[in-house]
């Protein structure tokens, strides 16, 4: 591909036109309490504070960031797009407690990202020539810096961070495909390969345990969570409530597992970080139990205006 540049140029680079200023993002309790507070958030001049909130409330990595680091160098790779580590022999010189650290400026997050995409296409073979993956890895930092472009939520909060930063952990189970043979492989690490898709449909089979069966559904759907995205499943094929087993009791029905699910979403914050994502819910309408699966929705619902009710003549 052959990149034209529209906003930047090779001397300015991606921020030469832009200024950015400190700003300060808080969240407090109804009660007055700091739930949290960075003092020093650099954002693009021009953001809104909900903006820079968001930014620094979610989409900053808040740990485990090295604050020393230096290149991989890569054969055939531009040096511009070489990824880093940390850098152990630097860090030494650090007191503990400085050594890794969390992200402060917008800066960090935009050039992650771009520079993780600029990465793949280098490798992939995207680029006509050089000053072409230049000139995309400039101008697509532009874009996010002026927010004329932004990606899902999940690439704000995996992409990049380990071409920028070295930050790597075991396999949590996710699959890609690799690009130089089409083949889907499973991931050996869970940065190298992020999971930055907003959103993912999946089946479930009527079967208790397993592969593809009802309880491996709520493992996948945390797998998801986990990192951000968001997850939906049609439900008809589990038999309804009283239908016969083959071990000659009866079923649980659709609603019962459905609740096991919710409780289950319900639970996974994300240690904080990245919020719990959409959960979606279908069940076909011959289902035998589309009645009580229409009808779930309306008893929450009671539910929260019999607990607001006995609150106000509780008080």
């Amino acid at each position: 591909m052959k990149i034209e540049r529209k906003f930047t140029t090779d001397k300015t680079g991606a921020y030469g036109a832009i200024a950015f200023s400190t700003t300060v993002s808080e969240i407090r309790n109804p009660d007055g309490t700091v739930v949290f507070r960075n003092e020093a958030v650099e954002v693009p001049q021009g953001w809104s504070q909900v903006a820079s909130d968001v930014l620094a409330q979610k989409y900053f990595r808040k740990a485990g960031v090295p604050a020393r680091l230096k290149p991989v160098r890569e054969k055939g790779v531009p040096e511009f797009l070489w990824r880093s580590v940390p850098d152990e022999a630097a860090l030494g010189e650090l007191p503990v407690a400085d050594r890794y650290v969390g992200e402060s400026s917008a800066r960090q997050v935009f050039d992650r990202m771009a520079g993780a995409w600029a990465y793949w296409g280098w490798k992939g073979g995207y680029f006509s020539s050089e000053s072409d993956a230049r000139a995309y890895y400039d101008e697509m930092r532009y874009m996010l810096a002026r927010q004329m472009a932004a990606p899902n939520s999940p690439q704000w909060f995996n992409t990049g961070l380990h071409w920028a930063y070295g930050v790597d952990g075991p396999a949590q189970g996710h699959y890609y495909v690799d690009f130089k043979t089409g083949e889907l492989v499973k991931s050996e690490s869970a940065y190298e390969h992020p999971q930055p898709h907003a959103c993912f449909i999946q089946s479930v089979s009527d079967d208790l345990v397993n592969e593809g069966g009802i309880m491996d559904l709520w493992v996948r759907e945390a797998r998801l969570f986990k990192y951000g995205s968001g997850t939906g499943t049609n439900f008809s094929s589990l038999r309804g409530e009283g239908e016969r087993l083959s071990g000659g009791g009866k079923s649980s029905g659709l609603m019962g597992f459905l609740k096991i699910g919710d409780r289950a979403a319900g639970a996974i914050k994300s240690g904080g970080t990245t919020r719990r994502a959409a959960k979606m819910v279908i069940c076909d309408m011959d289902h035998p139990d589309v009645e009580a699966f229409i009808n779930w929705k309306v008893i929450e619902e009671q539910k929260v205006a019999s607990l607001v009710e006995g609150s106000k003549a509780h008080e």
